[in-house]
């Protein structure tokens, strides 16, 4: 998985390749702290493109702070018209809901970058944390991502044998 400090949603990395989540405390709806603009190029008129319809993309969510006191957690894509997320916000691509238990530090969620399709696309996406409860402590990085990298061969055992 390689990492662009343009493509991140929320958090940051160190020059030095560490992540450093940003909190996504409290009930309800909590936005990234970045939005990337997808907006038309200032000469020549181009249009918003769709970034989903192209070559597969992902959102890789990694878990930095374990969520405590809350009881589950919704990860969504979300486009809206404005930077800062709030006008006319259409949801692209979401996660079931994840019980606080299930995101332990380390737990990277992947969240395909769906086409915007049947919706146009609008200029500006982000990450929405979708908290059933108060939860607290929660602190996440997102990031646009090629592949996202798996942390955790969960499906098979080491040690066995091919003949």
């Amino acid at each position: 998985m390689i990492l662009d400090n343009f493509a991140f949603l929320h958090g940051t990395v160190s020059a030095a390749g560490v992540l450093a989540g940003a909190a996504a405390n409290g009930a309800g709806n909590v936005l990234s702290t970045n939005t990337m603009d997808l907006g038309p190029l200032t000469i020549g008129g181009n249009q918003v493109g769709d970034v989903g319809a192209g070559e597969a993309l992902e959102i890789s969510i990694s878990v930095t702070s374990q969520p405590t006191v809350g009881t589950n957690v919704q990860f969504q894509l979300i486009q809206a018209d404005d930077a800062a997320l709030t006008t006319n916000v259409q949801v692209i691509n979401q996660t079931d809901a994840f019980t606080i238990a299930q995101l332990p530090v380390g737990t990277v969620i992947p969240l395909h970058y769906d086409r915007a399709a049947p919706f146009a696309p609008k200029r500006y996406i982000g990450v929405r944390f979708v908290n059933t409860g108060a939860i607290a402590t929660a602190a996440y990085v997102a990031a646009v991502v090629k592949n996202v990298q798996d942390l955790k061969n969960i499906y098979f055992k080491s040690g066995f044998v091919v003949s």
